[in-house]
C-alpha cells in the first residue's frame, strides 16, 4: 500500500489538541467587519492618546473606558504563558522551542500556538511574547534554545504555524527581536552590522513571512542596526520599522519595544515605534506630548499609533465600541489544567517526537519493556535526578509538575529494577539553601528582613520563608537597604558550604567575620543584562565536628528597577556534607556494570543556557564526559541521554552504542524520556541546527562585539550554509536524525505547480517536487523528507540552501509519496541595485534526502528567462 501527503506536515491527526479541531468555526479578524481605527483613534484628546502609547504598568496596557477599551495584558513566552505573575498560576511548561523545531512539523507547532492560546485565555492574557525567530548564528547565544533554528526557511515555516493558531483563537503573537539580535552579550548596546542582502534574505525573511500571515505585534530589539548607512537603535530605525516592515510589507499591527529598550522620546517616535513598555513612566510619559505640543512629531503620527492599538485591541476582544462599555476578558477555550491528562499526554508526545537519535548501532533502542528487556538498568547523571526543563531568562514559567525521569523508567519498565545515580555534581553553584534549616533570630522559621532607612535606622520589618523567597519587593520609597539576619543549621559533622551572592551594593557577615562588601550601587541594568540572576557568589566553608548553627547577616542595597519597581535580590546557597565527585562516579560506574542496561543522562544547566550572557565554549560542564567513558567501558549496552538546547561537543558520540538528544523537555521530562526508550512514541527529530565535532570548526564562534559592532561577515551563508561553505564536517549535519525506522528514497520529479496535489497554481510555487519514500524497517516511523537547492557556479549563493520538507508517516513496509510545493521566493535573491527581488535565471540543482548531507536523489529545475 501508499500513501500520497502535502508539504503541510503530519498525515491528519485525530489528537484532540490537533490545530484543525480546535480552531475550526473561530472568527478571525479577517472575518470581522472592518475597523475605522484612525475615527477612533481622533475621537481622543491628545493627552488621552499619548498616555495609551506607554504601559500602564510592567504587563498591561492602559484602559480607556469612554471607547470602551479596557486593559490588555501581555506575557512572556515562547516556553510557556507566565502570565503577570500575580495570580499564583502554573503554567503548562513547553518543550524550548529548538526542541519542538526538531519535530519539522507545521502541524505540531499549530497545535502548540492552540495551547498556548488556551493558557493565554486561563491567565487572562491578551498578547503573548512568541515565537522568536532570531536565527541561531552562533552555538554559543545565550538564548539559542529559545529560538527555533539556525536555517531562515525552517524558522519560518514553523513561525508561521505558530502565529496562524494562536491568532486563530483570538490571543495576539507578538514575533521577536526585530532584528540582528542573536548574541545576548552587551545586547542594549551594540550595533549589528548586515549587508543589504544578508539582511534580506536571511535574518529579515522569517519576520517577513509572519508578518505576510497576519502577525499583530512586532517587538523591537534592544540592539541597534546598520541599515541604508543608518545605525540606530531597533527602536527608533525609521527605515527598518517605518520603511520595511509598515510601508513595504504592509504591517498594520502594533511596534512594541523590548522592555526598557527606549531610551529617547521623539527619534522612536518618528521612527515608527507605537508602544512603549513597560510602564508607567519611560520616556514618552512627559516628552511625547511636550514634543507634540511644539511640532517635533506631528499628531498624525500619533493617531496612526493609537490606531494600531485599538485594531490590536478589537482583535483579541478588549474593544466594545464608542458607546458600550469596556469588555471583561473572555476566557472561553481555556484550558481547565495545564498539568492534566489531555495536555500532559500532548506534551509527552511533543517532547518524545522532538528527541533525535544521533546514534543506534546494533539496534540497541528501542528497549523491550517486557519480561525481555533488561532486568536491572541503571538512570546515571545529575541531569536524571534534576532535568534542565526550561533555559533561564524572561521564558521561565513554573510548571504544574516536573516527570521525573526515575518514576517514568520504573513505570515503563515494570520489570527491571531501575536504580540512581548522580555520579557526580555538574554545578558550581550549590543549591537554594533549605527552608527547614533557616529560622530568625526570634526562633521562627525563615529569614528576618528590618527595612533601613538612608541613615541605617530600622523603619519596618518582614520575615520570609524561605532562601527561594530572596527576590522581594520593596514598596516604601524610604527604605533605602535591607539587613537580613538567620541562623542556619548545620545538622551534621562534615565539611558546609554556604554561598551568598548579593546583588549590588552590600555587606555581609558569617558567624561576626566580615566576609565581603561593595558600596557599588545597581540600577535597572541588572535586570536587561540578567546579571541579577547569576551573580558572583561569596563562598564561606564551614567544617564542624557535631551539629551547630551559623549566624547570617547581610545588608543589601534596594535596587530601583524603574518599572519594574524597587526591589532586592540575593542568592542563597547551601551545600551539606556528602561524598566526593570521585565517590560518585566510582559508585555510578559500579552500578553501570552491574545493571544489562545503563542510562546516562549528560547536559548543560540553568548556569550554562540562560537569556543575559552568552556561553564561553560548548564544553560540557564539569565532568561529564569522564563519567560517560566510564560508563560506557564498564557497560557497553549503553544510552547516553544529551539534556541541553544548544549544541555542546559529544567527544565520544561514536564510541557509545546508542545517543540521544534530548533537549530542554519541559514539564513532562521523565515521561517522554521513557517513551523514547521503550519504543512507545518514535523519537523523529531532526537536527535543526548543526552539532559541531570540533570548537574550532565552528563557522561563527561567538557573536561578541567588537567597539560597539557586529559584523554579520559570513554572509547568507548562516548555520549549515557555512559549514557546506568551509567544507568542514561536524559531528552531526542540519536535519540529521535517524528515528526508529529505515528508508529508502524511491524518486523524485517535479510537476507542475498547478497539478500537485499540495499546489494551488499560485504564482508564489515555480513547481511542485514530488518525492515518493519507502519504510522498508519492521515498525512504522515518521520521516522528515527534506529539499536542497543549488545553484551551480553562482559564488553569491549559498552551495545549498533548505527549500522544502514534509513529515510523513508510513506503516512499517508501506510506500508513500509527498508533494512538496517550492516557492518562487526559494529562488529569488534580493538586488540591492534593483533594490528588490530578483528571479536569476539558469538550472538549479534540486535535491531530496534525510539530512543536508545525505541527499539520495536529485533532478534539475530550470528558469528560462
Amino acid at each position: 500500500m501508499s500513501s500520497t501527503t502535502t508539504a503541510a506536515g503530519a498525515l491528519d491527526s485525530n489528537e484532540s489538541l490537533d490545530s484543525d479541531e480546535s480552531t475550526a468555526g473561530t472568527e478571525t479578524i479577517a472575518d470581522s467587519p472592518a475597523l475605522d481605527a484612525i475615527a477612533v483613534a481622533a475621537t481622543l484628546p491628545l493627552d488621552e492618546k499619548v498616555a495609551l502609547l506607554t504601559g500602564a504598568a510592567t504587563w498591561t496596557l492602559r484602559a480607556i473606558p469612554e471607547i470602551g477599551l479596557r486593559t490588555m495584558t501581555v506575557s512572556d513566552g515562547p516556553i510557556g504563558v507566565r502570565g503577570t505573575g500575580e495570580d499564583g498560576l502554573p503554567s503548562a511548561q513547553l518543550p524550548a522551542p529548538s526542541a519542538t523545531a526538531a519535530t519539522w512539523d507545521v502541524d505540531l507547532q499549530a497545535r502548540l500556538g492552540t495551547l498556548m492560546a488556551a493558557e493565554a485565555r486561563r491567565k487572562a492574557v491578551d498578547v503573548v511574547l512568541a515565537p522568536v525567530v532570531n536565527l541561531q548564528r552562533s552555538p554559543v547565544g545565550g538564548r539559542h534554545f529559545e529560538c527555533l533554528a539556525e536555517d531562515p526557511f525552517l524558522t519560518a515555516r514553523l513561525a508561521v504555524a505558530f502565529v496562524d493558531a494562536i491568532q486563530a483563537q483570538g490571543i495576539a503573537a507578538c514575533v521577536k527581536h526585530f532584528v540582528g539580535n542573536e548574541t545576548e552579550t552587551d545586547r542594549t548596546e551594540y550595533l549589528s552590522r548586515i549587508d543589504e542582502r544578508t539582511l534580506r534574505e536571511a535574518y529579515l525573511a522569517p519576520f517577513e513571512a509572519v508578518v505576510e500571515a497576519g502577525v499583530w505585534t512586532v517587538m523591537a530589539a534592544y540592539n541597534g542596526l546598520v541599515l541604508d548607512g543608518v545605525g540606530q537603535t531597533s527602536t527608533a530605525h525609521g527605515p527598518l520599522l517605518n520603511g520595511i516592515l509598515k510601508q513595504e510589507w504592509g504591517f498594520d499591527g502594533v511596534v512594541v519595544s523590548d522592555w526598557l529598550a527606549t531610551k529617547t522620546t521623539v527619534e522612536p517616535a518618528l521612527g515608527g515605534l507605537d508602544l512603549v513598555m513597560p510602564g508607567p513612566g519611560g520616556p514618552w510619559a512627559d516628552g511625547l506630548l511636550a514634543a507634540v505640543r511644539d511640532g517635533r512629531v506631528p499628531e498624525s503620527a500619533i493617531d496612526d499609533k493609537v490606531a494600531r492599538i485599538v485594531r490590536l485591541a478589537e482583535r483579541v476582544g478588549a474593544l466594545s465600541g464608542l458607546a458600550g462599555e469596556t469588555l471583561p476578558f473572555d476566557a472561553t477555550g481555556a484550558t481547565g489544567d495545564p498539568g492534566g491528562d489531555e495536555v500532559t499526554a500532548f506534551l509527552t508526545e511533543a517532547a518524545a517526537r522532538s528527541t533525535v537519535v544521533l546514534r543506534n548501532e546494533g539496534g540497541l533502542l528501542p528497549v523491550s519493556p517486557g519480561p525481555d528487556g533488561p532486568a536491572r538498568i541503571a538512570l546515571i547523571g545529575h541531569n536524571a535526578i534534576t532535568p534542565f526543563t526550561q533555559g533561564g531568562g524572561s521564558a521561565f514559567v513554573t510548571a504544574p509538575h516536573v516527570s521525573d525521569p526515575l518514576d517514568a523508567l520504573r513505570a515503563a519498565f515494570p520489570a527491571a529494577k531501575v536504580e540512581l545515580h548522580r555520579g557526580g555534581a555538574t554545578t558550581m553553584g550549590a543549591p537554594l539553601t533549605p527552608a527547614e534549616l533557616l529560622t530568625t533570630p526570634d526562633g521562627g522559621r525563615g529569614v528576618r528582613i528590618e527595612h533601613l532607612d538612608a541613615d541605617g535606622a530600622v523603619i519596618g520589618s518582614q520575615q520570609v520563608p524561605d532562601a527561594a523567597s530572596l527576590w522581594f519587593p520593596i514598596d516604601d520609597d524610604a527604605v533605602a537597604s535591607v539587613r537580613l539576619i538567620t541562623d542556619v543549621m548545620l545538622d551534621r559533622a562534615g565539611r558546609h558550604v554556604i554561598e551568598l551572592a548579593p546583588v549590588g551594593a552590600h555587606l555581609i557577615e558569617v558567624d561576626g567575620v566580615h566576609r565581603a562588601a561593595s558600596d557599588t550601587h545597581v540600577g535597572v541594568e541588572v535586570v536587561l543584562n540578567s546579571s541579577y540572576a547569576n551573580p558572583p557568589a561569596v563562598e564561606t566553608v564551614i567544617e564542624t565536628d557535631a551539629p551547630r548553627t551559623v549566624r547570617i547577616e547581610a545588608e543589601l542595597q534596594v535596587i530601583d528597577g524603574e518599572s519594574y519597581g524597587r526591589f532586592v535580590r540575593l542568592h542563597f546557597r547551601y551545600r551539606a556534607p556528602g561524598q566526593t565527585v570521585d565517590e560518585e562516579l566510582d559508585q555510578a560506574v559500579a552500578a553501570a556494570a552491574a545493571s544489562d542496561l545503563a542510562v546516562v543522562v549528560v547536559g548543560t544547566n540553568p548556569e550554562t543556557e540562560s537569556e543575559g550572557w552568552d556561553r564561553p565554549n560548548l564544553a560540557l560542564p564539569a565532568r561529564q564526559n569522564e563519567l560517560v567513558r566510564r560508563v560506557v567501558a564498564a557497560n557497553p549496552r549503553t544510552v547516553v541521554v544529551v539534556n541541553a538546547g544548544a549544541p555542546v561537543l559529544l567527544p565520544w558520540l561514536d564510541e557509545v552504542a546508542a545517543v540521544l538528544w534530548w533537549w530542554l523537555p519541559g514539564q513532562e521530562a521523565g515521561r517522554s524520556l521513557a517513551a523514547v526508550l521503550s519504543g512507545a512514541t518514535e523519537p523523529s527529530g531532526r537536527l535543526p541546527w548543526t552539532l559541531p565535532a570540533d570548537e574550532a570548526d565552528v563557522p561563527v564562534p561567538n557573536g561578541i562585539p567588537v567597539d560597539g559592532f557586529i559584523d554579520y561577515a559570513e554572509g547568507v551563508d548562516v548555520g549549515h550554509r557555512g559549514w557546506d561553505r568551509l567544507g568542514r564536517t561536524p559531528a552531526r549535519e542540519f536535519g540529521y536524525g535517524l528515528g526508529y525506522a529505515e528508508w529508502e528514497y524511491r524518486s523524485l520529479e517535479l510537476v507542475d505547480a498547478a497539478s500537485g496535489t499540495g499546489g494551488d497554481g499560485s504564482a508564489d510555487h515555480l513547481a511542485i517536487a514530488r518525492v515518493t519514500i519507502a519504510n522498508v524497517a519492521a515498525r512504522d516511523g515518521r520521516e522528515v523528507v527534506q529539499l536542497y537547492l543549488s545553484a551551480d557556479g553562482d559564488e553569491s549563493r549559498p552551495v545549498r540552501w533548505l527549500a522544502g520538507f514534509a513529515v510523513v508517516e508510513v506503516a512499517a513496509g508501506d510506500t508513500a509519496t509527498v508533494d512538496i510545493p517550492l516557492a518562487r521566493r526559494s529562488f529569488e535573491t534580493w538586488s540591492t541595485d534593483a533594490a528588490g527581488w530578483t528571479l536569476p535565471v539558469g538550472a538549479y540543482r534540486l535535491r531530496a534526502g534525510r539530512s543536508s548531507r545525505d541527499l539520495r536523489l536529485e533532478t534539475t529545475h530550470t528558469i528560462s528567462g
